[in-house]
């Protein structure tokens, strides 16, 4: 397999990581989104993340981005500004590839450099391979909302996993 690396996403990331996103929302139960969503609104995220001093990470293989991840303020409120919660999706095709553990762990260091102490993993699905990646990286279950979505005709439960950084 080609190297991957990780690095700043910026908003000449949107359009990739608008397809990427957009292959779950219409295949997958990560998210909850029943809708894509568009690359202006990518590039947006990008720079109201990165403007936030938070991190946002694109992982590159053949000079393709093949993942993403970023981390967010786990609610809005001033109590919560040391917690965070975590975001990765990988590429259509490329799961179990390694790139999610090579850029969730890039996250996990780069959230700690940003002064969080906690994350949240907040899994739709729950989805077992974001399950299992969580796992290995030392996160912990920390709850469940049960029946909290539909989609795809089918109600969803909500899991919550957490780590100290």
């Amino acid at each position: 397999m080609s190297a991957i690396t990780c690095r700043p996403a910026t908003p000449a990331d949107a359009e990739a990581i608008a397809i990427i996103y957009a292959h779950h929302v219409l295949h997958g139960t990560a998210t909850f989104d029943t809708a894509p969503r568009g690359v202006d609104v990518w590039a947006d995220k990008i720079a109201e993340v990165t403007a936030q001093g938070w991190p946002f990470l694109a992982a590159e293989r053949e000079g393709a981005v093949a993942g993403y991840a970023y981390a967010t303020q786990f609610r809005d409120r001033a109590a919560y500004a040391r917690s965070c919660e975590d975001s990765i999706y990988i590429a259509a095709g490329l799961r179990r590839s390694g790139i999610g553990t090579i850029l969730l762990t890039a996250l996990v260091v780069a959230a700690r450099e940003a002064g969080f102490r906690e994350i949240v993993a907040v899994i739709g699905g729950p989805e077992p391979a974001s399950v299992a990646l969580h796992a290995k990286l030392g996160f912990r279950e920390a709850g469940r909302l049960s029946n909290i979505g539909e989609k795809f005709g089918r109600l969803l439960d909500t899991l919550y996993m957490q780590r100290s950084l």
